[in-house]
């Protein structure tokens, strides 16, 4: 999980520096386009309330006045079907995974961030706006993964499964890895780039998280982005189970367009 002092009063602190991982079982498919536009979910309507981002008009404000357009980000929840011990950012949806990043950099994680839980899923719409096929990379999941110590050797990773569509009904999903190192899962490289440290979340090499290009699963655009929790351990049983465990999504950014 990441750590943003607008989430704290939702966990005790000495969880906000490590978010677990979590187990899979495939989610159910969402709904087709425009089933929610973003204000309610699977499981009933959640209350929306301010992320604490800067939002202007046309995209979010960054401390130095540049603006980060708001198409470059995803628009809306389609469907959220959380799993056991998610919770942690339900209430600040859609808009704590909507916009940029919030990362806290490679030895903690950002709280900007919702929890999908084991097996969680959450399919996030790009309309009207569409991810395209260009050079490289195509689109950068950001989740809250960091190095204990700040040793890159020792990575607290909560990988998920990515999928993509077009249509919203069929999918395609990027292959990932179900050991570590995880490859080809986001939730596996830190978040380094956040509206106030001038890291823009567009450029691949220094925005941290993980990225996709769609011509690993044969599309040519884009409009809806699926994810799956993937991690490999399983939600504690008995009192006191978290609301924190698995995946935790904190943006989806465009790159190309």
């Amino acid at each position: 999980m990441k750590v943003r002092s607008v989430l704290v009063v939702f966990v005790p602190l000495a969880v906000a520096v490590a978010l677990g991982a979590c187990s899979s079982a495939d989610a159910a498919a969402p709904d087709g386009p425009g089933s929610t536009g973003g204000q309610s979910f699977d499981g009933g309507p959640v209350a929306v309330v301010d992320s604490g981002k800067a939002r202007v008009d046309g995209g979010f404000q960054t401390p130095d006045g540049a603006v980060l357009p708001s198409d470059r980000f995803a628009s809306q929840v389609v469907s959220f079907t959380p799993g056991e011990c998610a919770g942690f950012g339900i209430p600040l949806l859609p808009d704590v995974v909507l916009g940029p990043p919030v990362g806290a950099g490679d030895r903690q994680g950002s709280l900007d961030v919702v929890s999908l839980g084991a097996g969680g899923s959450i399919v996030l719409g790009f309309a009207p706006t569409a991810i395209v096929d260009g050079p490289g990379p195509d689109f950068i999941v950001f989740e809250n993964a960091f190095f204990a110590g700040g040793d890159p050797s020792r990575p607290f990773a909560e990988p998920a499964e990515v999928s993509v569509s077009d249509d919203g009904i069929t999918w395609r999903a990027f292959p990932c890895a179900t050991s570590a190192p995880w490859a080809g899962c986001a939730g596996t490289r830190p978040v380094l780039s956040a509206p106030d440290n001038g890291v823009s979340p567009f450029d691949p090499e220094a925005a941290g998280g993980d990225a996709f290009d769609l011509a690993t699963v044969g599309l040519a655009s884009a409009r809806y982005v699926k994810i799956v929790d993937r991690s490999p351990s399983t939600c504690p049983a008995g009192a006191g189970r978290p609301n924190t465990f698995g995946f935790d999504l904190d943006a989806v950014a465009i790159l190309h367009r």
